[in-house]
């Protein structure tokens, strides 16, 4: 397991504080675990914008985000994003 080391501003790290004590956890299992939540949160935002943009199939953003085709289809209702169109629809089949 690799070692990171931050600088943070004072009041993230108030925060931070707050979060520790709210969740009683200890700094080190905090830091890993708001990092592992921001880069799924990142990777999934990423599928979408790579989705939306026409560059992947909806069966690869599923892949990307690293969830299943029916968790992915609810996070995009959630985000409110039209994920069934003609040129979607075509390069899915296509894939199949």
């Amino acid at each position: 397991m690799g070692t990171i080391s931050a600088r943070v501003p004072d009041d993230l790290e108030d925060e931070l504080e707050t979060y520790l004590h709210e969740e009683r956890l200890d700094r080190s299992t905090a830091v890993r675990k708001l990092l592992a939540e921001g880069l799924e949160d990142w990777r999934r935002d990423r599928a979408i914008e790579r989705f939306e943009a026409g560059e992947i199939s909806f069966s690869r953003a599923a892949q990307l985000a690293d969830m299943s085709v029916w968790d992915f289809t609810r996070l995009l209702e959630e985000r409110d994003v039209t994920w069934v169109g003609d040129d979607h629809l075509v390069d899915d089949i296509d894939s199949l």
